[in-house]
């Protein structure tokens, strides 16, 4: 869930570090983040933010497309001549880790 939208910043979206360690995202990855509320996708890369707030935040001309309150999907990518299995998890409300996904 998309806790703040700030125009006004230059880019990205800010994942607490735990929630970021859970799902396996580095700082500076290229993520595709996907409303689940308005159907409108972009891309933008993964900023820190403090550890335990479940604050997420979507920054700069992103925030014109998805909005604080929609639910989302964030989803990395990667190149691999192995097969990657795909590490997800599943937060409720208020971006608490409930379970892993299927």
């Amino acid at each position: 869930m998309i806790t703040a939208a700030d125009v006004d910043y230059e880019g990205s979206i800010e994942i607490p570090t735990d929630l970021m360690e859970a799902a396996g995202l580095w700082e500076g990855e290229k993520v595709l983040v996907a409303s689940i509320s308005s159907g409108n996708r972009l891309e933008t890369y993964v900023q820190p933010g403090q550890s335990g707030t479940g604050k997420i935040i979507i920054n700069g001309g992103a925030a014109h497309r998805i909005k604080k309150g929609e639910r989302v999907a964030i989803m990395a990518f990667g190149l691999s001549q192995a097969p990657v299995l795909a590490r997800k998890i599943v937060l409720d409300e208020s971006n608490r880790v409930i379970r892993a996904g299927r």
